[in-house]
C-alpha cells in the first residue's frame, strides 16, 4: 500500500496559502509585545499613573498586563463551539472584528478602566484567533511540512513582538500621548490584513466533511492542495478523511464532557489527548518566556541595565531570527526531541543567569551575563517550545473533538499566561515594603524548565510525518516513548469501503453529499 497517496501533492501557491494563515500570530505577538515598552514610558506613567508620584502601582501593572490573557482564555474556550458551528475561517474573521473593537476602546479614552476594558475585549478576539487558527492550519497543511507550516504561526508571533518593541523604541521619547497611542493603534493594521487575506482563502476541507458537505470539501481540498478538482489524489485524500470521520462518528457524538472520557495515561482516549494538550500549553508558559516579553523593559530598568528599550528590542530580534530554525528541525528531528532538549537548554541558561546575578549583584559582569544568557534562552525557546507546543496540539486530536480539544489546550495557555502576568510583578518587584526576588526569579524558571523536559519525555508522542488520522491510531497503539518508531499499516478509505466510486458519487449528486453521515462505504458508492 502506497500511503503517500492518502494526501495530494502540493504546489508552491498552496504552500503560500497555508502559510498566510500564520499571519494571525501577528495579532497575538504585537498585542503581547507592545505592553512591555509602553509600561516603561514616562508619558504612559504620567497619563495612567498617580498624578503625584508619576507612576502606577504593582497591582495596576499586574492588572493591565494580565487582563489580555484573561480575555483570551474565555475567547479560546468559546471558539471551539463557534468553529464547529460557523466554520474555522469565519470564526477567525469574527475574532479579528472583536479585536478591532478592543483597540478602539484603548485608543479612544485615556484611563486605567478604558485600557483594561479594551485589552479584555481585544483578548477575547485574540482567543478566537489563536485557538481556531491552529485548528485551521493543522487541517489544511500538508502532513510532510505541517510542523513547519504551523511553526510559522509562532514565527508570526515573534515578528509581532519584535515590531511592537521597535515601535515602542521609536516613540519612547515623544512628549505627548502619541508615545503610547501610536503603538496601540498600529494593531488595526494587522487585523485588517488578516481579515482581507482570510476572505481569499478556502474553508477547512475537514470542517466541510464534519458537516457533511463533501462537494464543498472537495473544492476546498483542491484549492489548498493546488490540484484540479477531478484529481485522483484529491479523491484519495478526501476519501481517507471522510472514511476516518465516519468511523469516529460510529463511536458517538462527542460533547464537551466527552472530551474527558477514558484514561488519562494510556491509549488514544479523549482524556489523554486533552491532558497532553492542556498540560503542554501550561508547561510552555512555565518556561517563563512571557516574563521576558511582558516585563523585560521594566525588569532591565530595575536591575540597572543601561538602554533597557534597546536591550528589550534585541531580545525580540533574537526571537524572530531563531524561530525559522524550527522550520527545518521540527520535520528533521521531530517534535519530542525539540521539546525535551529545548527545555534542558533553557533550564541551563536560566540557572546561569540566576547564579551569576545572585553571586554578583549590581555588577557589570552580572548584567552582561544576564543579557547574553537571556538571549540564548530566547533562542532555545523560539526554536523548540515556542513552535513545537502549537504544532503538537494541532495534531493530536481526532476530528470529532479537534475544535474542542484545541480550544481547551489554547485556553490553558492563556489561563497560565494570565496567572503568570498577575503573580510575577509581585514576585519580582515585591509589594507593601517587601523586597522582591529580582534576578532570583530565574531559579524558579530553571526548575520549571527541567519539569518541562521530564513531561515531554514521559507524555508527548511523536507525530512527525503522519496524517492527522494516522496520529489518532498511533496514540491508540503505542506509548509516547515508543511513538517515534510507529509506522502506518492501514488505509481508512480502503478498509471501510473503498474509494472506487468516490469520484462518481460526489460529481453526479453533490447535494446528496451534503447529508451524508451514514458510512464511508455509502459515500463512496
Amino acid at each position: 500500500m502506497d500511503f503517500d497517496r492518502v494526501e495530494s501533492p502540493v504546489t508552491v501557491k498552496a504552500y503560500l496559502m497555508c502559510a498566510f494563515a500564520a499571519f494571525a500570530g501577528m495579532l497575538f505577538g504585537y498585542d503581547s509585545g507592545y505592553i512591555a515598552s509602553v509600561l516603561a514610558m514616562s508619558e504612559f506613567k504620567k497619563a495612567y499613573g498617580n498624578p503625584t508620584t508619576g507612576t502606577y502601582t504593582t497591582s495596576q501593572k499586574s492588572l493591565i498586563v494580565a487582563i489580555l490573557s484573561c480575555g483570551t482564555f474565555f475567547g479560546a474556550l468559546i471558539s471551539g463551539s463557534l468553529a464547529d458551528r460557523f466554520g474555522r475561517r469565519t470564526t477567525i474573521i469574527g475574532g479579528c472584528v472583536v479585536f478591532i473593537g478592543g483597540v478602539v476602546v484603548q485608543v479612544a479614552h485615556i484611563s486605567i478602566t478604558a485600557l483594561v476594558v479594551g485589552r479584555l475585549c481585544a483578548g477575547v478576539g485574540v482567543g478566537f484567533v489563536s485557538a481556531v487558527n491552529i485548528l485551521y492550519m493543522s487541517e489544511v497543511a500538508p502532513r510532510h511540512v505541517r510542523g513547519a507550516i504551523v511553526s510559522s504561526y509562532q514565527f508570526a508571533i515573534t515578528i509581532g513582538i519584535m515590531l511592537a518593541s521597535c515601535v515602542g523604541y521609536a516613540t519612547q521619547d515623544r512628549t505627548d500621548t502619541g508615545a503610547f497611542r501610536i503603538p496601540i493603534a498600529i494593531q488595526f493594521l494587522w487585523a485588517l490584513v488578516l481579515i482581507i487575506g482570510l476572505l481569499l482563502l478556502p474553508e477547512s476541507p475537514r470542517y466541510f466533511v464534519k458537516i457533511g458537505r463533501l462537494d464543498k470539501a472537495m473544492k476546498a481540498l483542491a484549492r489548498v492542495r493546488g490540484q484540479p478538482i477531478e484529481s485522483e489524489y484529491v479523491l484519495h485524500e478526501l476519501a481517507e478523511i471522510q472514511a476516518n470521520f465516519q468511523y469516529e462518528q460510529q463511536l458517538g457524538e462527542v460533547s464537551w464532557l466527552g472530551c474527558f472520557s477514558g484514561s488519562v495515561f494510556t491509549g488514544g482516549t479523549n482524556a489523554r489527548k486533552v491532558f497532553i494538550g492542556v498540560a503542554l500549553q501550561m508547561f510552555q508558559q512555565f518556561t517563563g518566556i512571557n516574563f521576558i516579553f511582558y516585563f523585560n523593559t521594566t525588569f532591565f530598568q530595575q536591575v540597572g541595565i543601561r538602554g533597557p528599550f534597546l536591550i528589550s528590542m534585541i531580545t525580540t530580534v533574537v526571537n524572530v531570527a531563531s524561530t525559522p530554525v524550527s522550520f527545518y528541525t521540527i520535520e528533521r528531528f521531530g517534535r519530542r526531541p525539540l521539546l525535551i532538549y529545548g527545555a534542558i537548554a533553557m533550564a541551563v541558561c536560566e540557572m546561569v543567569v540566576a547564579c551569576v546575578g545572585t553571586a554578583l549583584p549590581n555588577s557589570e559582569v552580572a548584567n552582561y551575563c544576564l543579557i547574553t544568557f537571556v538571549c540564548l534562552y530566547v533562542f532555545f525557546f523560539a526554536s523548540t517550545w515556542g513552535p513545537a507546543a502549537w504544532v503538537v496540539i494541532g495534531e493530536i486530536f481526532q476530528l470529532p473533538i479537534r475544535s474542542k480539544g484545541v480550544a481547551l489546550s489554547t485556553a490553558s495557555n492563556w489561563f497560565w499566561n494570565c496567572i503568570i502576568a498577575v503573580v510575577i510583578p509581585y514576585m519580582v518587584d515585591g509589594s507593601e515594603g517587601n523586597e522582591g526576588l529580582g534576578v532570583k526569579v530565574f531559579f524558579i524558571w530553571s526548575g520549571l524548565c527541567a519539569a518541562c523536559a521530564i513531561f515531554a519525555y514521559l507524555v508527548v508522542p511523536e507525530s512527525k510525518g503522519l496524517t492527522l488520522e494516522q496520529v489518532d491510531r498511533m496514540m491508540e497503539e503505542v506509548s509516547a516513548r515508543r511513538s517515534g518508531k510507529w509506522r502506518a499499516r492501514e488505509n481508512w478509505a480502503r478498509d471501510l469501503g473503498g474509494i472506487g466510486g468516490a469520484h462518481e458519487s460526489i460529481h453526479m449528486d453533490p447535494k446528496k453529499s451534503s447529508t451524508s453521515t451514514a458510512s464511508a462505504s455509502e459515500v463512496m458508492r
